[in-house]
């Protein structure tokens, strides 16, 4: 075996291993988008959870009765502010009030920004 070929396969299994310790590490992986947006202090940009199609019975819910999402994922968080560090973390999935934060809309991805205080719950 040559010198080069040695090399090769070394990197190789150098590749695997740090894919396993990443894939054991994060156990479910989020592929996200990349979004340029970083939040300011305390405040939190969040992508909500598609709204219920369908009923538990099966009823289809139409669009104009479907209600908005109270759910969603955290997709970059702030560096908080001086005295309170932050408490959620890129992937997350929470809880947040009906009416909070601020409506987004980039490169056709709808997003949420709100304060940290707004969320009620990491899931």
């Amino acid at each position: 075996m040559s010198v080069g070929c040695r090399i090769t396969s070394l990197a190789q299994e150098v590749i695997i291993e740090v894919y396993k310790i990443l894939f054991l590490t994060f156990k479910n992986p989020i592929i996200m988008s990349k979004v340029n947006i970083k939040p300011l202090a305390d405040r939190v940009l969040v992508e909500p959870a598609a709204a219920e199609e369908k009923t538990a019975s099966g009823l289809y819910i139409p669009d104009t009765a479907k209600e908005k999402p109270q759910k969603g994922t955290v997709i970059a968080v702030g560096s908080g502010k001086k005295d309170e560090p932050m408490t959620v973390k890129v992937g997350d999935q929470v809880l947040y009030g009906k009416y909070a934060g601020t409506e987004l809309a980039v490169e056709g991805h709808d997003y949420l920004i709100m304060r940290e205080s707004d969320i009620f719950a990491i899931l």
